[in-house]
């Protein structure tokens, strides 16, 4: 069930997965460019197999989603909104900070929301109510005036719901490829967005890639993999569990352990069919096992650096003394540290975000914060003082450059004695 791994091999497929997906995604990308409402569609009944009338859900939709949905599965949503809420609040920016750098210098940084963002929420294999509050959430925070959400139909009740509650108004019964095309490019009813946010399938992922002349994205996110960090003090059961979790997304998820005990990987295995004996969603974990396996090293140093290699969505240490490692640690999406802290915490209601860059994208990017929302201008007040102070040093590098109206910009300003 678990095969031996190298690390190379791991990161190699996670790669070639997307590549292969992004011949297909431009297709996609084309027919909407060119057909626009009606591709969509068109595409709809072809991948989803529905009929839709209308591609925007109504007010009315959604107020009649809340009578489809127990009253504590709302109450669980409001209650994971807060705690989302508050942890992303922290992440926030001063809009406009200024600091005296010497006299007559003032330098600082302007933070301003990005107008228009795009949210995708997954669908069809399972609904992410969840995913729509770690999307929107963030944005709101930041500001973001204008939001959009596009959700394969169709659209879970909770879903819906969920969008709601965190004010997104503006929703759309469209998966897939063609969503993210709709929201990059514009279509007659969906207005172009100036970011694309979301997790998804390699789909997806390969359209957000394509895209990004378009409309900038937060990362590569999809499919979804967990990489587990463990020693002898690991229990087996937890690890299992870990790994059924994340294997039930989709048949292209991926679990990989890197274990300092060569026992480990057996136990796992014997836990591993124990436990998918009794999970309903067996057939997707049995595929995605497929993908999954094992590397054991020597001791904790060389783990790290393998896994730094791997850099994992989500990164679990199971490790006796597992501060040192964490500190150790540089590449990863969210980190999940110690035998309680399992990634679904993570996934619902701890308050850290769950859209995550995957395929070893984690060596570049963040996880999705406040600051994907946000952009910033550099700022600067400069008296005459200021000006006398750095002009020879301005002048002269201009000049070297051959830039001389650079130089004389500063020249005229250091002449100048007013009336």
């Amino acid at each position: 069930m678990l095969k031996a791994l190298d690390v190379e091999t791991w990161v190699t497929q996670r790669r070639s997965n997307l590549d292969e997906a992004k011949r297909s995604a431009a297709g996609i990308i084309e027919l909407v460019r060119t057909g626009g409402d009606a591709a969509l569609l068109q595409m709809a009944r072809k991948y989803e197999g529905a009929e839709i009338e209308s591609i925007r859900v109504s007010r009315e939709e959604v107020e009649a989603a809340y009578d489809q949905v127990d009253e504590r599965l709302v109450e669980a949503v409001i209650e994971a909104e807060a705690r989302i809420t508050r942890f992303h609040e922290r992440q926030k920016e001063r809009d406009l900070w200024l600091e005296e750098a010497e006299p007559g210098i003032t330098l600082g940084v302007k933070t301003t929301p990005i107008d228009r963002a795009g949210l995708y929420v997954p669908g069809r294999r399972a609904a992410y109510p969840s995913t729509a509050l770690m999307n929107a959430i963030p944005a709101k925070v930041a500001g973001v005036a204008s939001l959009c959400a596009c959700s394969p139909p169709p659209i879970l009740p909770l879903t819906l719901v969920a969008l709601d509650i965190v004010g997104v108004e503006e929703v759309y019964r469209i998966g897939g490829a063609q969503a993210i095309a709709a929201m990059a490019l514009g279509t007659e009813t969906i207005r172009p967005c100036r970011k694309i946010v979301g997790p998804g399938n390699a789909y997806v992922t390969a359209a957000k890639m394509l895209l990004r002349e378009h409309a900038e994205i937060d990362f590569p996110a999809g499919p979804s993999e967990i990489g587990i960090l463990a020693d002898r003090s690991a229990n087996p059961a937890f690890i299992a569990a870990d790994i059924l979790a994340q294997a039930e997304h989709d048949p292209d998820a991926a679990c990989i352990l890197i274990a300092t005990d060569g026992t480990l990987a057996q136990r796992v295995e014997e836990e591993l069919g124990r436990q998918l004996a009794a999970a309903p969603r067996r057939e997707i974990i049995g595929q995605a096992l497929g993908n999954s396996g094992y590397i054991t090293t020597p001791d904790l140093d060389a783990a790290v650096a393998a896994m730094d290699r791997v850099a994992p969505e989500h990164l679990s240490i199971m490790v006796e003394d597992p501060l040192p490692v964490l500190m150790a640690v540089r590449n990863a999406g969210s980190i999940f540290v110690g035998p309680y802290a399992p990634v679904a915490a993570g996934d619902y209601a701890s308050g850290t975000n769950h859209v995550l860059p995957t395929a070893g994208y984690a060596a570049t990017y963040s996880g999705l914060n406040v600051a994907h929302f946000t952009k910033t201008s550099t700022v600067q007040i400069i008296t005459r003082t200021g000006l006398e102070a750095i002009g020879d040093t301005v002048e002269a590098v201009a000049d070297a450059e051959g830039l001389y109206a650079h130089a004389n910009s500063v020249r005229v300003r250091r002449a100048y004695r007013g009336l």
